[in-house]
């Protein structure tokens, strides 16, 4: 299985090769955009913003896409949202929200067995901590699994 997907690799950067080729930059860029995301998950908290800030900036940092997933029980928007995909917007960034209702592992480990090209998965912190349930190591143990890295952003405690 890892020949096939380094075989399809193959072929996508070769593709992104013929259209730079071509003169069409654009094209060969939004291939390996495609190819590579970031994906940032959204709970809806306010510590949200400190997750989609660093997404943001490694994003811009590593030229990649990001692939948001907002896991909510309603259909409530997150109040920074809108302003964070103009902001992705004028970065140029290409983004992707997907609204979800299950619980955030599940929706998680789905998304990446679907998509490709997840580099790794952006979480605040506290986040995973108030959706983990009641034995939290454990429960990070079982995070392991992932075919990706796991980023964990927190907020700095001042001495």
């Amino acid at each position: 299985m890892h020949i096939k997907k380094l075989v399809q690799q193959f072929e996508e950067i070769m593709s992104s090769a013929a259209f730079a080729e071509a003169g069409e930059p654009d094209t060969a860029i939004k291939i390996l955009h495609e190819r590579r995301k970031v994906l940032l998950v959204l709970t809806g908290e306010e510590t949200d913003m400190k997750a989609a800030n660093y997404a943001l900036n490694i994003c811009k940092r590593i030229g990649v896409g990001i692939e948001i997933l907002y896991i909510t029980k309603n259909n409530d928007d997150i109040p920074f949202l809108e302003e964070y995909l103009k902001e992705l917007q004028t970065k140029g960034i290409e983004y992707q929200v997907i609204r979800c209702k299950e619980t955030m592992k599940e929706e998680i480990v789905r998304f990446i067995e679907k998509e490709k090209g997840i580099q790794f998965v952006v979480i605040d912190s506290q986040d995973l901590m108030k959706n983990s349930g009641k034995d939290k190591p454990e429960t990070l143990k079982k995070w392991d699994r992932l075919d990706c890295p796991l980023v964990l952003v927190s907020k700095l405690s001042k001495a």
